[in-house]
């Protein structure tokens, strides 16, 4: 029921304790009678998986995870009502049965549906779930796909709406979701007004934001047809009978605050409270805004308008809170997604490989001011639309998925899936055969009757010649990356919008690496190490083969030597070079010319500690590319691009809806500290504005910034930019080096003073004679809130350090690196 979060006279009790597990042969238990009464149960979490609770009890690890849809598993409990109630069950992976005083109730075969099912309770009862072996009746599943894609094992998974998390060897680890992952509730009608539906609707007609309230009421008090209202914030207006059982309201809120993703304004939030007689209900909040697709003066691009206003999209592929229990609670999603919008991300992609996340994952969303790209749960297979059963059961899961979220703001597009258009091209099936009946027909008309305010795209990726190129639509671009083309690619591949891009096996810190390997084993050449580096079925290559490419590319050294001869110094370098990437990637995509409205980068985090695709490791642990990310998305911005015999371009970007008044600075440095030229400008950003200056303008006289002319030897080593506000802050900085990056090291007057804060934290002000790059910390106790930055000389920066557990009393006793740096600095206590 879309966003009824309480109701007067309702109680809703969760039943989430007493809960026990035990696993039985397939089909060998038909009935709770048949089940064993000695000492095979455990406990178990509900909501959770079976995954999770034999890990609990030690059954079960990630390291090592079991297969577990080869047996079937039982879960009870014992709980005490009596008379009339609903079962609420939100959600059974996925050959369920649920049983009630050994009476089954249901039945059902798609871990996405909600389930509510009316029961007569006796006093004592015992609620019984049954999770049937999977991989067995997928077996008896026939029917010949047009394609069998190799990501996916087994291939029948297309007759079952499951999660394909754990299914794609190479990609995830093969944890299997089985269990009551969602809630399970035991609802209570105390009054004769049953509240059974409602319908949010919210647009915006100028500077007024319109709500349209419908709500479905039945039960003997509805016959009285009382008194009814809504109120938005501070708006009341009365809800009208439309008919017995239905009212209905217009809400109009003059100059309302509009809800904006964080990067460009406020995700401004609005209560909704309705009164049908006596019966109070909460239904959530809603935000105002509208999103449109502009598809460009070629029809070919992608770009999202939000309340008029174009936005440059940037995020990343959500995976999972945790891949083993599969959570659905703020606590859960909270830490992730407020590392999203702390990097400066304005969307997360729930792709068509995981699960639907609840309905916190978006009230967090609607708070944050994150945008959600919503892949429906289809990836790569040949599914059969054309059976009426299954047509049904997809049909149900996607009015579902939309009733819920249904006055969700930050809902922005809706996809049908994930590469089944470009798994079917791909393997040579002909242009008829890239979508059908699923994409073009049911999910549609869902998203259109629920959810007309979000644009629908039917899978990603699509559009162009192909539905795969990169210069239309929406695309997943790995040409910088997994094809390893140079990073001039990113601009000649004239990339519109890419919903997945720039995956590598990004080294988490020590710390993290600690916890994959044992002491004193290395991890570049250990098995242990590899076997959790992500790689595509069947490829020759996995995704730190792509790492090694841009190490060569950007640091000029023999990845496989230093891979073994110095190990530290290749994590090091490993660690920062994804990152550099990024960061380059994205300076291409948004300057003011580019016609890329977006990017996605795969993943956020990792789904078990290594060097995953994520940004974020499983520890929950910011990697340097990460710190990347977050330069590069600065809503107020300065970036650096190369047009070689045509200079260097400085590209300045204001996303936010205030003017900025700034200084433009520019140094070119040889040896990193000697100033060749030095020079600035005052600019005045308008709001939503980009301009783009060519560094030479800036100068009086003539240098080989970019050295493209190559007249004599290189006059500089680095250039640096600056956007420096009129209080003196640096907002933003850009570097670039002519001469690449390489791997030399020098003595770089680097210090690294600790001060405490007046909270009982602690501060480290960083400073250098010479441009160091990749300025990292070391401490076994505390992180930086921000590193793997370049540090320009006579430039102090003061850097927050986090302490790793909270009120540990430890004190900072670490180290300062600097990729160029000759040997580490440690951090002293200021006198």
């Amino acid at each position: 029921m879309a966003r009824i979060r309480s109701v007067t006279g309702q109680r809703v009790a969760a039943l989430d304790s007493g809960w026990e597990l035990t696993a039985t042969a397939p089909g060998a238990v038909s009935a709770p009678p048949d089940l064993p009464q000695g000492g095979a149960w455990i406990p178990a979490p509900v909501p959770g998986t079976a995954a999770q609770a034999l890990r609990n009890a030690g059954q079960w690890t990630l390291a090592a995870p079991q297969p577990l849809h080869d047996r079937d598993f039982w879960y009870r409990t014992r709980f005490s009502a009596d008379g009339a109630h609903t079962l609420r069950l939100h959600g059974l992976a996925t050959l369920a049965e649920v049983w009630l005083n050994g009476e089954q109730l249901l039945r059902s075969d798609n871990m996405f549906h909600a389930h509510d099912v009316a029961v007569r309770l006796r006093g004592d009862n015992e609620l019984c779930l049954s999770f049937r072996a999977l991989h067995p009746a997928l077996a008896k599943k026939k029917g010949r796909a047009r394609w069998r894609p190799r990501l996916i094992e087994p291939g029948t998974l297309r007759f079952a709406r499951t999660t394909l998390l754990g299914h794609m060897a190479g990609w995830c680890p093969p944890v299997h979701a089985v269990g009551p992952w969602r809630p399970v509730e035991l609802l209570t009608a105390d009054s004769p007004l049953n509240v059974a539906r409602a319908d949010l609707r919210t647009g915006v007609d100028g500077t007024t934001g319109v709500l349209g309230v419908t709500l479905g009421v039945d039960g003997p008090g509805a016959a009285r047809q009382p008194a009814s209202f809504v109120m938005v914030g501070d708006v009341r207006v009365p809800l009208a009978w439309r008919d017995a059982n239905t009212l209905h309201a217009e809400a109009r809120l003059d100059d309302v605050a509009l809800w904006w993703p964080h990067t460009h304004g406020t995700p401004a939030l609005h209560a909704v409270r309705a009164s049908v007689g006596d019966v109070a209900i909460d239904l959530g909040q809603v935000g105002f805004r509208t999103i449109a697709v502009d598809h460009g003066p070629d029809g070919q691009g992608f770009a999202l308008v939000v309340n008029g206003v174009p936005v440059f999209c940037r995020g990343a592929c959500w995976s999972s809170a945790d891949l083993v229990s599969l959570p659905g609670t703020r606590e859960a999603y909270r830490p992730w997604l407020q590392r999203m919008r702390d990097a400066g991300m304005n969307m997360v992609r729930i792709g068509g490989t995981m699960v639907y996340e609840s309905d916190d994952f978006f009230r967090l969303c609607d708070e944050l001011g994150l945008l959600v790209w919503q892949d429906f749960m289809f990836a790569n297979l040949d599914y059969p639309a054309n059976d009426p059963a299954f047509a049904d059961s997809v049909a149900r899961e996607a009015d579902q998925l939309l009733d819920r979220t249904q006055a969700s703001p930050s809902l922005a597009v809706l996809c049908g899936g994930s590469e089944v258009a470009q798994q079917a091209a791909m393997l040579g099936l002909p242009r008829a055969a890239w979508s059908g009946k699923l994409f073009d027909e049911i999910l549609p008309a869902a998203a259109r009757a629920a959810r007309p305010d979000v644009p629908y795209v039917a899978n990603s990726p699509t559009g162009g010649p192909l539905p795969f190129a990169a210069n239309s639509n929406v695309s997943h671009y790995y040409g910088v990356g997994a094809y390893l083309r140079p990073l001039e690619d990113a601009r000649r591949a004239e990339v519109r919008f890419t919903s997945e891009c720039l995956a590598f096996a990004n080294v988490p810190e020590a710390a993290t690496v600690a916890q994959v390997l044992d002491a004193g084993e290395a991890p570049p050449t250990h098995p242990k190490w590899k076997a959790r580096v992500p790689r595509d079925a069947g490829a020759p290559w996995d995704f730190e083969d792509v790492r090694d490419h841009y190490l060569r590319l950007l640091y000029d050294v023999d990845p496989l030597a230093l891979r073994y001869g110095n190990p530290d110094r290749y994590l090091r370098l490993s660690r920062a070079v994804t990152g550099e990437v990024m960061e380059a990637v994205f300076a291409e995509w948004r300057r003011g010319r580019s016609c890329c409205a977006g990017g996605l980068v795969w993943m956020l985090q990792d789904l078990w500690p290594g060097a995953g695709w994520g940004v974020i490791d499983a520890l929950g642990a910011p990697k340097a590319a990460w710190h990347a990310l977050r330069r590069a998305f600065r809503p107020v911005q300065v970036n650096l691009t190369d047009e070689g015999v045509n200079g260097l371009a400085v590209h300045v970007l204001n996303e936010t809806a205030a003017a900025v008044s700034a200084t433009l600075s520019i140094a070119c440095l040889r040896d990193g500290a000697v100033p060749v030229l030095k020079a600035e400008r005052r600019l005045d950003l308008a709001p939503r504005s980009a301009q783009e200056i060519a560094a030479a303008s800036l100068a009086d006289s003539f240098l080989d910034i970019t050295y493209a002319y190559r007249f004599g030897p290189p006059s500089h080593d680095v250039t640096v930019a600056a956007l420096i506000d009129d209080q003196g802050v640096r907002l933003a900085e850009a570097f670039h080096f002519p001469q690449g990056r390489g791997s030399a090291r020098f003595e770089l007057g680097l210090s690294a003073t600790l001060e405490a804060r007046g909270d009982g934290g602690w501060d480290l002000r960083l400073r250098a004679q010479r441009c160091a790059q990749s300025v990292h910390v070391e401490d076994e106790q505390f992180r930086a809130d921000d590193e793997w930055f370049h540090l320009a000389p006579g430039i102090e920066r003061v850097v927050r350090l986090v302490a790793r557990q909270a009120s540990s009393g430890a004190v900072p006793d670490g180290d300062v690196q600097a990729l160029n740096g000759l040997s580490p600095v440690r951090i002293r206590r200021s006198s």
